[in-house]
């Protein structure tokens, strides 16, 4: 007999269902690859993993997104526009709770219409938690689209970038790196000459003479890493430390724009603002920022779609540091919490990833935007 909770989650699925929103049940045993590729390799230690006769890697599905995803594309038309609504058990290793919890979600492909679809989605989850009667919820924004092309127009270097863009995904970090990159005087007394060296060097040659160094020392192993994986890392290192201390006029406008937080009107017209002063110091010139203002344009025509729907956009909280721990998102991020119910995750999570089908398959990227609903958590808040 279905317990309370999935009679309750049958019912919502079921008001998605005659919104025009198709239930699928994709098969519980998944490709593995098909995640790792996707989420990186941090996700197999929470994955349950198996194999098949031929030796190929399968997991238990840790999660809806993807299989509904593969399932859109091997329907035959990927670029189609469709929206789906799922609930059943997703598997993972959790800190709390055990290995298998109900998951319930939607998502919208092939939309083009991008900022309104954001809006359904965003609109269709808060009234999910209102079916539930959750009280005292507190809706979280950020742009991965916006926050890519701010720090692309600021010409960060390659390797402080993708750790940006790691500190904002993770939630960590960003003070400690931001502090990093601030502009430092020259001839410190330390390594830098020689990191900048290898940096600039062929990348096979400088890992050579790294290892060469480590066996000098009679260093073969450290903790389980072996010469070679320690070399990697030290040359990693050598990347960031030869490509920091940005010029003041960059650093004090990057800055700025990784504290901003507001709701996302008042976001909106700080950044524009911002823009404006870039400019003007010369850490973003006229001629480069033309994703960054159309990120802004995307931006302002979603918090108008939100309105429409009757969205409390002013209550809504924007950060441009915010982040979900998933890499594929590629716009819009968001999260529905309880801030009253300390250490609980998020109820409702999910955001825009327009390239994700192509990376599972699709010919060319797809625009899609979803959401996983917390089914536990939510009658919890609930409760």
């Amino acid at each position: 007999m279905p317990s309370p909770a999935s009679q309750k989650a049958a019912q919502l699925v079921a008001i998605l269902a005659k919104n025009g929103y198709a239930r699928v049940e994709p098969p519980i045993l998944q490709p593995a690859a098909a995640f790792i590729d996707v989420s990186g390799e941090d996700l197999r230690r929470r994955m349950f993993l198996t194999a098949d006769a031929e030796g190929n890697e399968l997991c238990l599905r840790p999660d809806l997104t993807i299989p509904t995803a593969r399932q859109h594309i091997e329907a035959g038309r990927p670029e189609a526009e469709a929206a789906y609504c799922y609930l059943g058990p997703v598997f993972r290793h959790r800190e709390q709770g055990g290995g298998e919890f109900l998951q319930a979600g939607m998502e919208i492909f092939g939309r083009k219409d991008r900022e309104a679809a954001d809006a359904e989605i965003l609109a269709r989850s808060a009234e999910a938690l209102e079916f539930y009667g959750v009280e005292g919820i507190e809706l979280r924004l950020g742009d991965r689209a916006l926050f890519n092309a701010f720090i692309d127009a600021l010409e960060i270097p390659a390797p402080w970038r993708r750790r940006l863009v790691r500190d904002v995904a993770r939630q960590g970090g960003l003070g400690r790196d931001l502090a990093s990159l601030a502009p430092s005087p020259v001839g410190n007394g330390d390594h830098t000459a020689f990191l900048a060296a290898l940096d600039g060097a062929d990348p096979k040659a400088a890992k050579a003479v790294v290892e060469d160094m480590l066996s000098i020392a009679g260093i073969s192993q450290v903790g389980g890493r072996t010469a070679g994986d320690i070399a990697e890392r030290f040359l990693e290192q050598a990347r960031l430390r030869a490509s920091a201390s940005l010029p003041e006029p960059t650093h004090e406008a990057l800055t700025a724009f990784l504290t901003i937080e507001s709701d996302p009107v008042t976001a909106i017209g700080e950044i524009r603002a911002l823009l404006v002063e870039a400019r003007l110091s010369g850490a973003i010139s006229a001629s480069d920022d033309r994703e960054l203002r159309q990120a802004l344009d995307s931006f302002e025509k979603r918090n108008e779609e939100m309105a429409e729907r009757g969205l409390d956009v002013a209550g809504m909280s924007f950060a441009t540091s915010f982040g979900r721990q998933l890499d594929y998102y590629t716009g819009l991020t968001f999260e529905f919490r309880v801030p009253r119910l300390k250490g609980m995750g998020a109820l409702i999570g999910g955001g825009r990833y327009d390239n994700l089908l192509q990376t599972l398959g699709a010919a060319a990227p797809v625009p899609a935007v979803g959401c996983a609903i917390f089914v536990e958590r939510i009658e919890e808040a609930a409760a």
